[in-house]
């Protein structure tokens, strides 16, 4: 199984970016789709999650902000972000549970800066 990430880059302060992650592989079913990130000198934390029948949890400081979406016929998890903030600059990993298995991508860098 592989995800790969993509739609990082450079952004202003309130500016938007919309992060996409594909699964490819033998994987038949995906409970849960999600975002994390880790900043410098941080640990990894959790952004949003969105499981299998739509329902999502974010985390405090990106509600209202970001919404997590899913395509489960093309395996894909989105993250669109606005209102960004220096604060929001990470390097962005998604991730995805089957069957109780994790797997996680290799990350995409955003940079929130002027």
């Amino acid at each position: 199984v592989q995800l790969q990430a993509s739609g990082g880059g450079l952004v202003q302060p309130g500016g938007s970016l919309r992060l996409s992650c594909v699964a490819s592989g033998s994987i038949s079913s995906i409970n849960v789709m999600g975002w994390h990130r880790q900043a410098p000198g941080k640990q990894r934390e959790m952004v949003a999650v969105i499981i299998s029948g739509g329902t999502t949890n974010y985390a405090d400081s990106v509600k209202g902000r970001f919404t997590i979406s899913r395509d489960n016929a093309k395996k894909t998890v989105y993250l669109q972000m606005n209102s960004l903030k220096p604060e929001d600059t990470a390097v962005y990993y998604c991730k995805i549970r089957s069957y109780g298995v994790d797997y996680w991508g290799k990350g995409t860098l955003v940079t929130v800066s002027s």
